[in-house]
C-alpha cells in the first residue's frame, strides 16, 4: 500500500506550516500554505490528526502521505510540532481529489503553558477536517477521556448558527457539520475481549463511551466527555495498534524498514490508511457544499479572523464570508478563463459560425469553472454578474468582428473601385453618354466586389454606404450627360434612388443575421447555464439529504443505546430530537424547490440581459446609416 501512495505524492515534496502564532503570540495563515492552497481547483478530503504531544501523531499521517519522513517526528520528550502543519498529496483511491492532511501541535503540552491555544488548535483541527483522528496511547480509560476535554469545549467555542434559540437542538446541527471521528490507540496492549467474548475495536470504544445512570455531580463529569463524543460525531470509529518496534528502533522510527516494523502494527497501519482513503468524504460545509482547495484556504483565514478578533468562530458567518470571497473570485477567474480562451482561438475577421462555436466551448469552458468555484449563491447574484460580463464581452468581440471586416471590405473596395475613383476624377465620365458608362462601369465593379468579398461579414453595408456617398456624384454625371431626355433622366434618377434603398436593405438583413445569430448563442447560454445550475443544486440537496439520514441514523442508535444503558429520560430526550428532525426533514420535502427558485432567477436575469444584447447591436448597425 505504502508505495501505491507514493506514487500519488506529486502535489507537495514535504509539507509546509499552515496556521502557526506570529511574533504577537497569535495565530495566523501562512502565505506559502495559502498559495499552495489557492491552486488547488479541485475537492479536498482533509484528514486532521489532534492528540497530546509524544504520542506519535505523526509517523501515521506520513504513512498517509505515502512517505517514511515528512512531519517530524522527534524522538526526544520535546514537542516537535508547531501550529497546524499542511501536506496535500493527489487522493490515491478518488480520482479528481487531493487529500490534504493536517497534523497538529501535541496537545498538553506544560512548556507552552497557554491550555486556550490547544483549545483553538483542536477546535480548527475540527473545523476544517473531514475526517478527525485523535491519536492517544495506551487505553482508552476515564484517564484518557478527560484527557480529551478539548471535546466538551466545542459547544463554548463553535457556533453553528450565527442565531439559536434555546430550545433548539444544536447535537443535530454539529453532527452535520463536523467530521468523522477516528481514535487511534497506540501502544495497546490488552486484548480484545468483553465479558469473556472477543470484540471489536470499534466496540471497544463504544464500550468506553457508555455512560453511567444518575444525576451526582461525579456522575455528570465521568458523563459529559462520554456524550460529547457521542452527541457531536455521527461516524465513529477505532484502530488499536501494538508497539511498532523495540524502544531502540523507536528513536529512529523514520529510517525503519518495514520489515523492521512489527508485523501486527503494519497490518493494522495498511487497514487504518485504507478506512481513511475508502471511507473519508471530501469537506463539505453548511448546505452540503463539497469545498476545493481554494475554499479551504479561505475558510482557514475566515476562522483564524475570527478567534484572533476575540470572537467565537460561526460556521454560518463563515459560509457568509466564504461565499463573497469564493463568488468574487469565481466570476473573475471564470471571465478571464472565458477571455483568455476566446483571445487564444479567433483570427478576425471570421465567419460568425466559427465565432459562434469558439464562443460556445470557451463560455463552457468559463461556466464549467464557475460553477465548480461558486458558493452559496443562493439569489444568483454573482451568477447573473458572470452572465452579464460573458454577454457583454461577447458583444464586444462580435462588434470588433464586425469592424474588422468593415476594414477589409474597405480595402477591398478601395482597390476595386480605383478605376471608377480615377475616371470621376479625370472628369472623363462628365460629357455625352458618359452616364452610361459610368453605370456600366458601376455594375461591372459593384459584381468584382462582391465576388472578392463573398466571405466578409460586411461586405453589404460596406457597399450601401459607399453607394450612398456616390449618390449625388452619379446625379451630376447624369445631368451633365446630354443625350439623355429629360423624361429619362428623371426615370434614371428614381432608379437610382430604388438601387441604393435596396442596398441599405441588404445591409440591414445583413446585420439582421449576425445579430439573430449572436441572440441564439446568448438563449444556448441560458440554458446550458440553468442546466449546469440545477445538476450543482441537485447534488448539494441529495448531499443534505445524506447528511440528515445519517444524523438520524445516529440519534435513532443513541437512543437504542441510552435505552440498553437503562437511562429512560435520556432516551425520550433523544426522541423528542429524532421527531424535530424528522419534522424538519419533511419540511424540506414540502417547500418549493430550491432548483425552481434558481431557475426563476436565472430566466430574469436573461430576460434583463438577452433585450439589451440586441439592442446594443442593433445601434450598433444604424451607426453605419447616419
Amino acid at each position: 500500500m505504502l508505495a501505491r501512495v507514493m506514487a500519488c505524492g506529486r502535489l507537495m515534496s514535504a509539507p509546509v506550516c499552515l496556521i502557526e502564532n506570529d511574533e504577537n503570540g497569535q495565530l495566523h495563515v501562512r502565505k506559502e500554505a495559502k498559495d499552495i492552497l489557492d491552486g488547488i481547483k479541485e475537492p479536498v478530503v482533509v484528514v486532521s490528526v489532534v492528540g497530546l504531544y509524544r504520542t506519535g501523531k505523526s509517523y501515521l499521517m506520513n504513512r498517509l502521505a505515502g512517505q517514511q519522513s515528512g512531519f517530524a517526528l522527534g524522538s526526544t520528550i520535546e514537542s516537535k510540532t508547531k501550529g497546524i502543519w499542511m501536506w496535500c498529496v493527489p487522493h490515491p483511491y478518488k480520482e479528481g481529489h487531493t487529500l490534504v492532511l493536517l497534523d497538529t501541535e501535541g496537545l498538553g503540552d506544560v512548556k507552552k503553558g497557554d491550555e486556550k491555544h490547544d483549545t483553538w488548535i483542536f477546535c480548527l483541527a475540527v473545523l476544517l477536517s473531514s475526517t478527525l483522528v485523535y491519536n492517544s496511547l495506551g487505553v482508552i480509560d476515564n484517564m484518557a477521556l478527560e484527557k480529551l476535554h478539548y471535546v466538551t469545549e466545542l459547544t463554548e467555542n463553535i457556533r453553528v448558527k450565527a442565531e439559536e434559540s434555546q430550545d433548539e437542538d444544536k447535537t443535530a446541527d454539529f453532527m452535520r457539520v463536523f467530521p468523522s471521528f477516528v481514535w487511534a490507540v497506540r501502544d495497546f496492549t490488552l486484548e480484545l475481549i468483553l465479558g469473556n467474548e472477543p470484540i471489536t475495536s470499534d466496540e471497544y470504544l463504544e464500550s468506553a463511551l457508555k455512560l453511567k445512570s444518575g444525576c451526582s455531580p461525579q456522575t455528570e463529569q465521568y458523563n459529559l466527555p462520554r456524550r460529547c463524543l457521542r452527541h457531536f460525531f455521527a461516524v465513529r470509529k477505532c484502530f488499536v495498534f501494538p508497539r511498532p518496534a523495540s524502544t531502540q528502533n523507536m528513536r529512529r522510527m523514520e529510517q525503519l524498514t518495514e520489515e523492521e516494523l512489527d508485523s501486527e502494527f503494519l497490518d493494522q497501519a495498511n487497514t487504518f490508511c485504507h478506512y481513511i482513503f475508502d471511507s473519508a468524504d471530501p469537506k463539505t460545509v453548511s448546505g452540503g457544499r463539497i469545498i476545493t482547495g481554494t475554499a479551504l484556504g479561505n475558510l482557514a483565514e475566515v476562522y483564524v479572523e475570527a478567534i484572533r478578533s476575540g470572537k467565537v468562530p460561526c460556521l454560518e458567518n463563515a459560509v457568509v464570508s466564504l461565499a463573497k470571497i469564493q463568488n468574487v473570485s469565481a466570476v473573475e477567474e471564470a471571465l478571464q478563463l472565458y477571455m483568455t480562451e476566446m483571445f487564444s482561438m479567433t483570427q478576425l475577421p471570421m465567419h460568425p459560425e466559427e465565432l459562434s462555436d469558439i464562443h460556445k466551448n470557451a463560455e463552457k469552458k468559463a461556466v464549467d469553472f464557475f460553477i465548480s468555484m461558486s458558493f452559496n449563491d443562493n439569489d444568483q447574484i454573482y451568477q447573473q454578474e458572470l452572465m452579464g460580463k460573458i454577454c457583454e464581452e461577447y458583444q464586444q468581440m462580435c462588434q470588433q468582428n464586425q469592424e474588422e471586416s468593415i476594414q477589409q471590405c474597405k480595402a477591398i473596395l478601395h482597390e476595386v473601385f480605383e478605376p471608377l475613383e480615377k475616371g470621376v476624377f479625370d472628369g472623363s465620365y462628365m460629357r455625352s453618354g458618359g452616364y452610361q458608362e459610368y453605370k456600366d462601369m458601376l455594375r461591372h465593379l459593384t459584381s468584382d466586389y462582391r465576388t472578392r468579398t463573398r466571405s466578409q461579414i460586411m461586405s453589404e453595408e460596406v457597399l450601401s454606404k459607399f453607394l450612398k456617398e456616390k449618390e449625388n456624384i452619379g446625379n451630376m454625371i447624369l445631368q451633365a450627360d446630354q443625350s439623355l431626355s429629360e423624361a429619362e433622366q428623371e426615370k434614371e434618377v428614381q432608379r437610382l434612388k430604388n438601387e441604393i434603398l435596396e442596398q441599405r436593405q441588404r445591409g440591414v438583413e445583413e446585420q439582421i443575421r449576425l445579430q439573430e445569430r449572436a441572440f441564439k448563442d446568448m438563449q444556448r447560454t441560458h440554458k446550458e447555464h440553468v442546466d449546469q445550475i440545477i445538476c450543482q443544486m441537485e447534488r448539494e440537496q441529495e448531499r443534505m439529504r445524506k447528511d440528515n439520514k445519517r444524523v438520524l441514523e445516529a440519534k435513532l442508535r443513541e437512543k437504542d443505546a441510552l435505552l440498553q444503558m437503562g437511562l429512560q429520560e435520556q432516551a425520550s430526550t433523544m426522541q423528542r430530537q429524532i421527531d424535530s428532525l424528522r419534522a424538519e426533514m419533511n419540511k424540506e420535502k414540502s417547500e418549493p424547490s430550491r432548483v425552481s427558485r434558481i431557475i426563476d432567477g436565472v430566466s430574469a436575469t436573461a430576460e434583463l440581459i438577452l433585450p439589451g444584447f440586441v439592442s446594443r447591436g442593433l445601434s450598433a448597425v444604424s451607426k453605419w446609416f447616419k
